[in-house]
């Protein structure tokens, strides 16, 4: 099947149709980019070029073609316990400030991927429990969202290759966590009670959600345009409870995006208090 280069022109429609449909923003010459992400949907689809895929996805007729590719262009890599610093101040510094919470506290991982993140909270709150007794009365729940229905539906699934596990999972934690599911591993019942899955796209109203007392946004705003930043942790300040964390990645920044939150330094790493 012939790999014929995507023209300026195309390349720059569907730059606009993404931002457009989810918010990210593709930079100038990434066509290498979106060659690698969608050329497996030449095959599966039987399409001849990516020119005919890329106008066939924004043609409003071809639904399952769009939420492939939205789906494709979406996905990111991740790993468990990433920067590790964001887990440690939750189980040291965020999980006490609940510790005569009522209720159980409420964490939001807002775009969980395949899952290691929310997963990597779950586990969290069960060290912290296992090390406090009683210390955190009301448990957690934890909610995982994105924008792709088939990184959630692998989400649900909670099962893991030796490859996946391998990234940024310690042998302590695969004993204690997980189980053997044929070939991979799956995570136990204790972690995945903690963990609920919902599809939402960024771009829209989080007000189905309900409130939380910890987000984590980390490494998703740097896809999106400045405009787009700011409308996001606006929404992100109104879904948070008085006095709730955010956790963004460890290379971004909300400085002249929002004034919504505080900014606290801690040894090491950041986490953002909302002003309330």
């Amino acid at each position: 099947m012939p790999h014929k280069k995507l023209a300026d022109t195309e390349y720059d429609e569907f730059r606009a149709f993404l931002e457009q449909q989810c918010g990210i923003v593709l930079g100038d010459n990434k066509q290498y980019l979106v060659k690698s992400r969608l050329s497996p949907l030449m095959n599966q689809y039987g399409l001849e070029s990516m020119s005919e895929l890329i106008r066939r996805a924004m043609s409003p007729r071809d639904r399952d073609l769009r939420a492939s590719v939205i789906d494709a262009m979406t996905t990111n890599e991740t790993l468990w316990f990433r920067d590790t610093y964001p887990f440690e101040l939750l189980k040291n510094r965020i999980l006490p400030e609940y510790a005569k919470h009522r209720g159980p506290v409420k964490i939001w991982s807002a775009a969980s991927s395949s899952g290691q993140e929310p997963y990597s909270i779950a586990m969290s709150v069960l060290e912290y429990q296992q090390s406090r007794p009683g210390g955190l009365p009301g448990s957690a729940q934890i909610l995982g969202t994105d924008i792709s229905n088939s990184m959630l539906e692998q989400c649900k699934r909670a099962e893991y290759d030796s490859l996946a596990l391998a990234r940024g999972l310690s042998p302590e934690r695969k004993r204690l966590f997980f189980e053997a599911a044929g070939d991979k591993m799956r995570l136990n019942s204790k972690v995945r009670g903690l963990v609920n899955f919902r599809h939402c796209n960024l771009l829209d109203s989080y007000a189905l959600l309900g409130r939380f007392d910890v987000i984590f946004c980390r490494n998703v705003l740097i896809y999106f345009s400045p405009e787009v930043k700011s409308k996001i942790l606006k929404q992100f300040a109104g879904a948070l409870n008085p006095g709730g964390h955010l956790f963004l990645g460890a290379s971004e920044s909300i400085t002249g995006l929002s004034d919504d939150f505080e900014m606290i330094r801690c040894n090491p790493g950041i986490v953002y208090k909302v002003k309330k």
